[in-house]
C-alpha cells in the first residue's frame, strides 16, 4: 500500500524543521497513516503538515490507546470523505470521534473513460468542446508551446529555475488580483521549494510546466497518492489570459492522468468556478477529533476547537476570508503596476499613423513588458504567430503602438500609459 504523501518521513520531517522545530515526529499504536505534533501547554496532539496538506487518510489499528493519548485531544486537519472511512465505532467505549465539515472539495474520477475525446465528450456539449479545443490551438498556433511533466526524476538547476518561475508567476498573479496569497508567505513558500524536490524524485509528487519557447508560463504542484494527482498550488502567466490556460492545463493533466493509468485528478479543497465545472464529483473536507469523552478537560478542549472551526467555516461561507486577504494587501501598502489591467483599444490604420516617425521596440525588455498582453490578445483576434510579430511605438506619442503580423497590421492605443512605459 502507498504511503499518503503527507504522511510521508520526507514531508513530516521538511514540514517539523520550517514550523515547529522544537517538536519531534509522535506515532500512536492504535492510529496508522499519520505522525503528530504535540502542542505547547494544552494537551492536544495536531497531525504534523496541519492545514498544508491536502488530504490526509488514516485508519485505527486493533491496538488500545496509548497512555499518552488516552487524556488528551487529537485533531487531524483535512480529512477527504472519499479517502478516509474511519468511524467513530472503531474506537474504544470511552473515546468519540467527531467530524467538523470545512471547505468543499472537488475531483474528476477518470475510471469510466478511456481518453481525453471520451472524457471532453461525456462532459461538456459540443460548443463548449469546441471552445475548449479552440483555446487549445490557437495557443499552440500562436506560440511554441512544450509540456513537460517532472516525475521521478528532475535535474536541480532546472528545478531551482522552475520554482523562481513559479514564484514570480504567483507574485504577478495576485498582485493583478490584490490579494494576499499565504503561499507566498517566505516561511511557507520556503518549505515548498525544499519539500518539493525529493518528492519528485520519489514520485510523491510532480510538476506539471508549460513553456512557451523556454519561458515558464505555467506551473502546477501535484502530490500522488496511489492512482491519485492531487492539484495542489496552479499558477499561470496572466499575459497569456486570452488563451486560457487554465482550461489547456486541465486537459493536458487528464490526458496525462489517463496515459499513466491515474483514475483520478483531485482539485482537493476549496471552491472555484472551474472545478465545480470540470469534476464529477464533490466530497467535503473534514478536521477530526478524538478524545476520552469521559474525562472534563479533554471533552472541553474539544467542544472549544469544534466551536471554534465551526464558527471559522461560517465565516468562510460568508467569503470574509476573501475580504480579509484583501484587507491584508491594502495595510501591506502594496501597488498594482503589472499590465493586465491596462485599457487600451485596437483600431485599423490611417494614412495619419503611417505618416508619424516609428521606432522599433522588444516587449522582452522591462520596460516594454507592459505591452505583453496587448501583443498576446492581437495574437488571439488576428491568428498570427509570435515568431512573424513587428512591434513599434509613435516616436513622439508614448501611448500609440503598431502591432504588425504576417497578415495583419494594426494600431493599438494605450489609455492608461503610466511614465514607467516611455520610450528610453
Amino acid at each position: 500500500m502507498n504511503i499518503n504523501p503527507f504522511s510521508s518521513k520526507t514531508y513530516t520531517k521538511t514540514w517539523l524543521k520550517h514550523f515547529y522545530s522544537a517538536g519531534k515526529d509522535i506515532s500512536f499504536t492504535f492510529l496508522n497513516g499519520t505522525s503528530f505534533y504535540k502542542y505547547p501547554i494544552l494537551p492536544i496532539y495536531i497531525n504534523i503538515g496541519r492545514n498544508l496538506t491536502k488530504g490526509i487518510s488514516y485508519s485505527f489499528s486493533k491496538e488500545s490507546l496509548t497512555k499518552e493519548a488516552k487524556n488528551n485531544v487529537l485533531l487531524i486537519y483535512d480529512v477527504p470523505e472519499y479517502m478516509n472511512k474511519t468511524q467513530g465505532n472503531d474506537l474504544n467505549k470511552e473515546h468519540a470521534l467527531d467530524s467538523i465539515t470545512q471547505y468543499p472539495g472537488f475531483l474528476i474520477n477518470l475510471n469510466p473513460f478511456q481518453d481525453i475525446n471520451n472524457y471532453m465528450s461525456a462532459t461538456f456539449s459540443k460548443s463548449s468542446r469546441y471552445k475548449l479545443n479552440k483555446y487549445k490551438k490557437k495557443l499552440e498556433s500562436c506560440f511554441n508551446i512544450k509540456y513537460k511533466m517532472y516525475h521521478g526524476h528532475i535535474n536541480k538547476d532546472e528545478y531551482d529555475h522552475i520554482f523562481d518561475e513559479f514564484e514570480k508567476l504567483l507574485r504577478k498573479r495576485f498582485l493583478q488580483k490584490e490579494i494576499t496569497n499565504n503561499n507566498l508567505a517566505p516561511k511557507e513558500w520556503n518549505f515548498y521549494k525544499e519539500v518539493t524536490y525529493p518528492m519528485i524524485q520519489d514520485k510523491n509528487a510532480n510538476l506539471f510546466v508549460i513553456y512557451d519557447e523556454e519561458q515558464v508560463i505555467g506551473v502546477t504542484l501535484n502530490y500522488v497518492y496511489n492512482s491519485t494527482l492531487i492539484d495542489a498550488i496552479t499558477v499561470f502567466d496572466i499575459d497569456y489570459s486570452k488563451f486560457h490556460l487554465g482550461s489547456v492545463n486541465i486537459m493536458k493533466l487528464i490526458e496525462w492522468c489517463l496515459e499513466n493509468q491515474f483514475d483520478k485528478l483531485d482539485f482537493s479543497k476549496g471552491y472555484f468556478d472551474y472545478k465545480k465545472r470540470w469534476s464529477n464529483l464533490e466530497y467535503k473536507f473534514e478536521y477530526h477529533l478524538i478524545y476520552n469523552k469521559n474525562f472534563i478537560i479533554p471533552k472541553t478542549i474539544a467542544f472549544a476547537i469544534k466551536k471554534y472551526f465551526t464558527a471559522k467555516q461560517f465565516l468562510r461561507d460568508k467569503k470574509l476570508n476573501d475580504r480579509i486577504h484583501k484587507l491584508s494587501f491594502l495595510l501591506k501598502g502594496k501597488k498594482n503596476e503589472s499590465s493586465p489591467n491596462l485599457f487600451y483599444e485596437f483600431s485599423d490604420l490611417n494614412k495619419e499613423i503611417e505618416e508619424l516617425d516609428l521606432v522599433n521596440i522588444d516587449i522582452k525588455k522591462p520596460s516594454f513588458a507592459f505591452l505583453k498582453t496587448v501583443v498576446f490578445d492581437f495574437l488571439y483576434l488576428n491568428n498570427e504567430k509570435l515568431n512573424n510579430i513587428r512591434v513599434q511605438q509613435v516616436k513622439n506619442n508614448h501611448s500609440l503602438f503598431v502591432i504588425s503580423g504576417k497578415t495583419t497590421t494594426r494600431k493599438a492605443a494605450i489609455i492608461n500609459l503610466s511614465k514607467r512605459n516611455e520610450l528610453n
